[in-house]
């Protein structure tokens, strides 16, 4: 029996009675539109931050107008009261923020502090959702450290995440918790004390210091060799956004066809942001964008972000619900679609910026359906202790669900754990997926090993409210379990190699 999660109210129904293999039930949500990236490689976190003129975390109504209204006046410097395309995506480029460090996945709030508290009425969630006991009995008293650093996105579900990893080592024994928002805790000294590094939605390049080069290597370096002598990783959903960038190829490539560099229809997230306000917003057809129809624009898609009600928009959810808010990118535009034409075809064009890294943690994301889509899992390997409390059953859940590219993620180097099952996704959903494998073989959670170490990862983890799913909390203490050598699994390749 499936299980599916709620925004609202996490309701447990136990079917023992009727089978004694079911999971429990959540009570669904309804999934709003999903879209590409979510913002995530593209303009969403960067208009936030933009027009979140107070620096309160939120964007109001009025913020959205006023930084509408100030692109017109940066970009019009003939003083017309319009825009052109080009106009507006100069404009666009030049008021976006740029990444406070080579990020991978993009977006977040640059240099700013991180939230280290979660909600109270999340974490009161988690704890009544957390397993009673470890699967397995620790061989020795294991400590586990959580790194929170978000070099990129920030996602809202960090400081609950962490909390849920000692919690979870509290409440069964399984191990002793510290958490830390700091890479600098990565060096082959502090690591001595720990039996596991746990991966908390990490993102870009999160072990970097960008004043000096040199601490980012020496961290890399203590972190391969901690997991390689024997020690364990594991990482959740943004561990798996972290050390990839836009190929050269397709950088050099958009330079004229409109993906790359700054300024103008030339390149930058401002030439497919522009295209697309030109798109929603030129009500009379002029192909420019006056006053009054960029702020009736910021109202309609204000409308669109703000679905409480609330007046004001947070980060998570502004950038969460952006590329709903969007219209399809015009053929012709970076982005955009040819006429008659579905998703882009071919092999994404992301590389990993630290290759071995990459391979560890299983691959680097390259797209995402945008929270909350609804996704049926399937079980990969049903006779895994790290999947017993599924049965063998498929379960739904609602979350950002990333997928991987051919170049990224493989089951030759991965034991697959948990998949989607792409064969009970809409052809619409399918669609807004540009380069998707040929294969459609999108793995979620596995193992494997690296050098004498262990390593698990699930993709899943982007909501909050994915930490008041009991079934998945037994998933990652199994996981964790099994990276710190104290639950035996195969680990072996799904795939084996040829002879």
């Amino acid at each position: 029996m499936p299980f599916k999660d709620s925004t609202a109210t996490l309701l447990m129904v136990v079917c023992a009675a009727l089978c004694a293999s079911a999971l429990v039930a959540l009570e669904a949500q309804q999934a709003a539109p999903g879209g590409r990236g979510g913002g995530r490689g593209g303009a969403a976190a960067g208009v936030f931050t933009t027009a979140d003129l107070n620096r309160d975390g939120f964007v109001t109504r009025d913020e959205l107008k006023a930084t509408f209204a100030k692109w017109l006046s940066d970009g019009d410097a003939d003083r017309t009261g319009s825009l052109t395309q080009d106009q507006l995506a100069a404009a666009v480029n030049a008021a976006l923020p740029q990444p406070a460090a080579p990020a991978g996945g993009g977006g977040g709030r640059g240099a700013a502090p991180q939230n280290q508290t979660p909600n109270p009425a999340d974490v009161e969630k988690m704890m009544g959702a957390l397993p009673d006991k470890a699967p397995a009995k620790p061989k020795r008293p294991r400590k586990v450290l959580v790194l929170a650093k978000a070099a990129g996105f920030v996602h809202s579900s960090i400081p609950l995440a962490a909390k849920t990893v000692d919690a979870m080592g509290v409440k069964t024994g399984a191990w002793a918790t510290t958490i830390t928002y700091d890479s600098a805790t990565i060096s082959e000294q502090n690591l001595k004390q720990y039996d596991l590094v746990f991966l908390d939605n990490t993102t870009g390049a999160f072990l970097e210091d960008p004043n000096d080069p040199s601490a980012g290597d020496a961290r890399k370096k203590a972190l391969l060799e901690f997991v390689r002598s024997g020690k364990g990783l594991a990482g959740i959903h943004a561990a798996a956004d972290s050390y990839h960038e836009q190929s050269r190829a397709g950088r050099s490539g958009a330079a004229t066809s409109g993906a790359g560099g700054r300024g103008g229809r030339g390149g930058g997230a401002g030439a497919l942001l522009a295209a697309q306000m030109l798109a929603a917003g030129d009500k009379n057809g002029d192909q420019k964008l006056s006053r009054d129809e960029l702020i009736a624009l910021a109202d309609v898609w204000f409308d669109k972000l703000d679905t409480e009600k609330a007046g004001k928009v947070s980060q998570q959810d502004f950038v969460a619900r952006f590329a709903s808010v969007l219209p399809p990118a015009p053929a012709g535009t970076p982005g955009g679609r040819s006429a008659g034409r579905g998703a882009q075809p071919g092999r994404d064009t992301q590389v990993g910026t630290w290759p071995d890294f990459n391979k560890m943690i299983g691959g680097f994301f390259k797209f995402h359906w945008v929270d909350p889509q609804l996704i049926t899992t399937k079980i990969d390997d049903p006779n895994s202790p790290v999947t017993a409390m599924f049965h063998g059953q498929e379960f739904e859940i609602h979350d950002e669900t990333y997928t991987f590219g051919m170049d990224t993620w493989s089951r030759g180097n991965l034991h697959i754990l948990t998949s989607i099952d792409y064969d009970k996704m809409s052809d619409t959903d399918k669609a807004k997926e540009d380069y998707p494998r040929a294969d459609h073989d999108y793995g979620l959670s596995w193992i494997r090993r690296e050098g004498k170490g262990r390593v698990f990862y699930e993709a899943h983890g982007h909501s909050e409210r994915v930490y008041a799913i009991k079934p998945m909390l037994e998933h990652v203490l199994a996981g964790v379990q099994y990276a710190l050598g104290d639950l035996k699994a195969d680990d072996s390749p799904s795939v084996k190699p040829k002879k």
